[in-house]
């Protein structure tokens, strides 16, 4: 059961599946805690055990503080988690994808939370609030470090606040240590880089202000996007062959929809237009995971792209 036909099929759950519902939907005890959301103040128990997140960045952030839900979506791109956290969650149901999530699937596994993304509709989370407890997170997602707030929101409501500043902190303390090895590797000229996802249609620059550029930036390189993406877009529209100049630069850092850069390598060197850039000439393209760089977020997703980040470095100084 999908979102799309949600309103008359809810009506018609009975039996087993209500009974969940109502239990789950009970409100938190006195000893909880209180969330301000998107949506309003939603209470929590104070004992949450069966976990479903409905946003990777929401996965990630309940497996770094030693959570792992008993549900989640699909990474974009793929038919299970991301595969740089799929190790972690060999028992974790998959109830959907970002775009579609089975309602019935989430019943079935009793969750007492829920945790969605900052996008999620108010159609959706009526619905799921009948379920259990669904927390929206407030926040702009091109806001600076959007990406520790949403996980800083996540770990409050499984009471694991103080775990997750420890987890960040070590991320802040990895984060200057790489880009102390990028100043050293690299002169201040000759950083400018860009983020690029290849797709069938043509190339899309990928926003400089989402987790992954953050990243990037913090790392020390210098990130551009052309300004071509609009406000509030996560990245441009599909690039024409004459425009392709665009991703041009000293760096570009090139994704596929999946985890395996080197395919978006292979595809855009089938590209004369492609292959004429400086950045190609100058062999500083640096094939990257399309589900961790376009799609994750979280503080393991941090440390993966840093691990990646540490490898490019290591290039730039060859």
């Amino acid at each position: 059961m999908l979102f799309k036909s949600l309103v008359p099929s809810l009506r018609q759950l009975t039996g087993a599946l209500a009974l969940g519902t109502l239990l789950a939907a009970q409100g938190a005890q006195a000893d909880g805690r209180t969330l301000e959301t998107r949506f309003g103040s939603v209470s929590v128990d104070a004992d949450v055990q069966r976990v479903v997140t409905l946003y990777e960045g929401a996965l990630d952030a309940a497996v770094a503080v030693g959570i792992k839900p008993v549900g989640a979506i699909t990474t974009r791109g793929g038919d299970g988690v991301a595969s740089y956290i799929q190790s972690q969650l060999s028992d974790t149901r998959i109830v959907g994808t970002a775009r579609e999530t089975n309602l019935e699937s989430v019943i079935a596994l009793q969750p007492d939370l829920i945790l969605t993304s900052s996008r999620l509709s108010k159609e959706q989370y009526q619905l799921l609030s009948a379920v259990a407890p669904t927390l929206v997170p407030d926040f702009n997602m091109f806001e600076q470090d959007a990406w520790k707030k949403e996980s800083l929101f996540f770990a409050r409501a499984l009471d694991r606040e103080e775990q997750m500043k420890q987890v960040l902190g070590q991320i802040d303390q990895r984060t200057a240590q790489v880009k102390t090895r990028f100043d050293q590797a690299l002169p201040d000229s000759g950083r400018q880089a860009t983020l690029a996802r290849w797709m069938p249609q043509g190339a899309l620059l990928m926003s400089d202000k989402l987790f992954a550029g953050s990243l990037l930036t913090a790392a020390g390189f210098e990130m551009q996007d052309a300004g071509i993406i609009q406000a509030g877009r996560p990245h441009s529209s599909p690039l024409s062959q004459e425009k392709l100049s665009l991703i041009d630069g000293d760096w570009l850092f090139l994704a596929t929809l999946n985890e395996d850069g080197e395919q978006a390598l292979e595809a855009a060197r089938q590209s004369p237009a492609f292959l004429r850039l400086d950045v190609v000439q100058n062999d500083h393209v640096i094939p990257v995971d399309g589900q961790l760089f376009s799609s994750a977020s979280g503080p393991l997703a941090a440390g993966a792209i840093l691990d990646r980040l540490e490898q490019a470095i290591e290039q730039a100084g060859q």
